[in-house]
């Protein structure tokens, strides 16, 4: 009962989290398809490279929500005793079907928003440090991918403290995924070639 619960939770997960909003939201809106212009990606950020602030703000809550709701279903609607892992397995898999989903041959996002969501969700004191630490860097470097990186890296050190030790390795598991997802930006960052928010970005 145990296993089949953490398994249809990672599938459902899965789903949920392949859903891509940003893809969807500017076909709807007439833009085409977001995967052919800035860095090709399906997430807010790029989203934000079409001029349309509302599109990316719909599809930043959207992104974060759908891990966020596959973790809170999965915490209620299993035993108590398995609440924790059951919605961290639920709220991952919903981050690596935004990344990985298989409607778009696993061409997905980088899932910065969708781990951000299942922070908030499962453990939100940490949720909402590691928001506030990806608007200080923002602020002050104006790189959202370093912003990024900063934010989820530093999240297993803030879950040491506020959540459980569960939180602690799923978080790192999700930041390390983050840093592989961001090689490109760590390169153009290293080279000064990284895009500032609030410029265009000519090509990825």
């Amino acid at each position: 009962m145990i296993a089949a619960s953490i398994i249809f939770s990672a599938i459902g997960g899965y789903i949920l989290g392949s859903i891509p909003f940003g893809l969807v939201i500017t076909k709807l809106a007439g833009l085409g398809d977001i995967r052919k212009i800035g860095s090709g990606n399906i997430g807010a950020t790029n989203v934000l490279r079409t001029g349309r602030k509302g599109l990316a703000a719909t599809t930043l809550i959207l992104d974060s929500g759908k891990s966020a709701v596959a973790a809170l279903i999965a915490m209620y609607f299993v035993s108590p005793d398995i609440a924790v892992i059951s919605s961290l397995i639920a709220g991952t898999s919903g981050v690596l079907g935004h990344n990985f989903p298989v409607w778009l041959k696993f061409k997905g996002g980088k899932g910065v928003a969708a781990t951000i969501g299942l922070m908030l969700a499962t453990a939100y004191p940490v949720g909402l440090l590691v928001c506030a630490t990806w608007l200080i860097v923002a602020t002050i470097f104006r790189y959202s991918s370093l912003a990024a990186l900063t934010a989820l890296s530093l999240s297993p050190l803030y879950a040491y403290y506020f959540a459980e030790p569960a939180h602690s390795i799923a978080y790192g598991l999700l930041a390390l995924l983050s840093i592989v997802r961001h090689r490109a930006n760590i390169k153009r960052l290293v080279k000064g070639e990284e895009t500032k928010i609030g410029k265009k970005k000519k090509s990825d």
